[in-house]
């Protein structure tokens, strides 16, 4: 009879196993998606003007690119405490100001700064991205808003510096 529990149990194992990797293969297969080549184009335009937008001085790209109702907030790394400051919140227009003077010396990004995109979904009205910038990582969701793709919200936070 052990021997027979014992057996009943490895068939069991054998079937749960099988069943989570056809499980894992189908959710590998659903994440594979075609994206409208327009709309994706659009995602990454708008996101690529937003960071132009502070890298050349141009507050008129993050006017093109982000929705007035932005909702912007952030986590600053203190290189001297070795703390992030939380919460750091953003309005539309601050940011407008700020595109407007960052990198007005040319000391914070130049040419060899980092833009790196990564989209990861797009819609037919939403989308989520991702990028990576000289000040670190910005967080996005976009909307399509009278058939153009805006910034909605953004959560960032900056990296500690490597001593």
């Amino acid at each position: 009879m052990k021997n027979h529990n014992h057996f009943f149990l490895k068939i069991l194992f054998s079937i749960l196993l099988f069943s989570s990797c056809t499980t894992q293969k189908e959710e590998k297969e659903i994440i594979k998606k075609e994206y409208n080549q327009e709309d994706f184009k659009g995602v990454e335009n708008a996101i690529l003007n937003y960071v132009e937008a502070l890298y050349l001085v141009d507050s008129t790209k993050i006017i093109k690119s982000v929705d007035p109702k932005l909702r912007k907030i952030g986590f600053w790394y203190h290189p001297k405490e070795k703390v992030y400051r939380d919460n750091l919140e953003m309005t539309h227009e601050q940011l407008v100001r700020l595109a407007a003077r960052w990198n007005s010396d040319s000391d914070q990004a130049d040419e060899n700064s980092p833009k790196k995109i990564e989209i990861f979904d797009v819609n037919s009205k939403t989308a989520s991205a991702k990028l990576t910038a000289v000040w670190g990582i910005d967080l996005f969701h976009l909307a399509k808003v009278d058939n153009q793709w805006k910034i909605v919200n953004v959560i960032w936070q900056s990296q500690p510096k490597a001593d």
